[in-house]
């Protein structure tokens, strides 16, 4: 597999799932990454592509040039030798993107080489130009070619705009190879796809599985430990704040709930963020412990994910998974999971709406189940089995 992290994230945690469950099928996996610390039950996977400083030049060539996906030559060149003598059966890619590995090298190589190659779509950034969130963009061009990107200033960031440039080699190069398969967690980005330059290829849809030995109602002393009193959470996850994920309509929503029966309390904050947070709402640094993930999703009485753009939000599985309904925005497939029975979806950019799905719903649900093993049989199918795609 090849992604960007490995065991740490939503995609790497995905990879690592996907690679214990082969592994207890005797199969013989490897991890390609890029970036961020290996938890240490997932070093056996883990196979580094490059260094710090090859991803620091990758990230500075493309904020000059536009030019993410292509730096990192020779770590990529080094990446290939190394896949040449282990000499797989099946390639899978997930995240390319995030400046450690060059697609021009990759795909180069995969058209030629003759393996399996299946390609897990977690974001827009496959088909477009520039942006991995062209639905916040509020932008179609990715259909026929880029230029002009209204996401320029997005990730991954850019001081120049060559996205019709980057449509055309992506294009050429992705569509490159012979018998690619993709698979997406959501409904919604299958939809995208078939109207991407990636449209004549089989697509199946998966969805993203979490592990529920881990992920299960147990709040354990979180809220004593948040000193919350008799008030009730409304939780806020993410591993990154940024301006897509709705951090300020969750500061707004603040002024839309009772502070005595209510407190907002947020997961994943920077400490300059914490800093500025306004009363009655707490923050909390980014944890990669699960456990106590866990423990936050179970004592909170409402999961809120105001995002503006995303595929199918594992955060979103592991509340359910909880027993804590989501209140979430109609934005690509992050209403898929929750739906009416286990939540609610609200228009995006509705902070009103938001408040009053969390005054309306229940406590607690019974926990909706999307697990890891389920996801893994799901791959099992398309690594091993045959069939068409949607």
């Amino acid at each position: 597999m090849i992604n960007v992290t490995c065991g740490s994230g939503s995609t790497g945690r995905i990879c690592t799932d996907l690679a214990e469950a082969l592994e207890k099928n005797r199969h013989e996996v490897k991890i390609a990454y890029g970036r961020n610390a290996v938890p240490k039950d997932c070093e056996r996977f883990a196979v580094r592509i490059g260094s710090d400083t090859d991803v620091k030049l990758h990230a500075l060539k493309a904020r000059l040039s536009d030019a993410s996906g292509f730096g990192s030559r020779a770590a990529t060149e080094r990446f290939i030798k190394w896949v040449k003598e282990f000499d797989p059966d099946i390639i899978h890619i997930h995240n390319i993107h995030g400046y450690y590995i060059n697609v021009k090298l990759l795909f180069g190589y995969l058209a030629s080489c003759g393996k399996r190659v299946i390609w897990t779509l977690h974001d827009c950034w496959a088909f477009t130009g520039h942006s991995a969130y062209c639905i916040s963009a509020k932008c179609e061009k990715w259909e026929t070619g880029c230029g002009s990107c209204p996401d320029i200033s997005g990730y991954p960031k850019s001081l120049v705009d060559r996205s019709h440039r980057n449509w055309e080699l992506k294009k050429s190069l992705f569509t490159s190879v012979p018998g690619l398969t993709l698979v997406v967690p959501s409904k919604w980005l299958a939809g995208l796809a078939a109207r991407s330059f990636l449209k004549d290829r089989p697509c199946f849809v998966i969805p993203n599985g979490i592990d529920t030995a881990v992920f299960h109602p147990d709040e354990g002393d979180m809220r004593e430990r948040l000193n919350l009193g008799t008030r009730k959470a409304v939780l806020g996850v993410a591993s990154v704040w940024s301006a897509y994920k709705g951090l300020g309509d969750l500061i707004k929503l603040r002024a839309l709930l009772d502070p005595e029966e209510y407190a907002i309390v947020l997961v994943g904050l920077t400490k300059k963020q914490i800093g500025s947070l306004p009363d009655g709402v707490i923050g909390i640094e980014r944890t990669d412990s699960a456990r106590t993930l866990a423990q936050l999703y179970s004592m909170a009485h409402v999961f809120v994910n105001p995002t503006y753009d995303d595929n199918f939000p594992t955060t979103n599985l592991e509340a359910l998974a909880c027993g804590t309904p989501v209140v979430t925005y109609d934005t690509g497939g992050s209403g898929e999971a929750a739906g009416r029975t286990a939540g609610d979806v609200v228009p995006a950019g509705d902070v009103n709406a938001l408040a009053e799905s969390i005054k309306r719903l229940p406590a607690s649900i019974e926990a909706r189940l999307f697990t890891k093993e389920a996801m893994a049989a799901g791959y099992f199918k398309v690594y091993f089995g045959s069939g068409e795609g949607v």
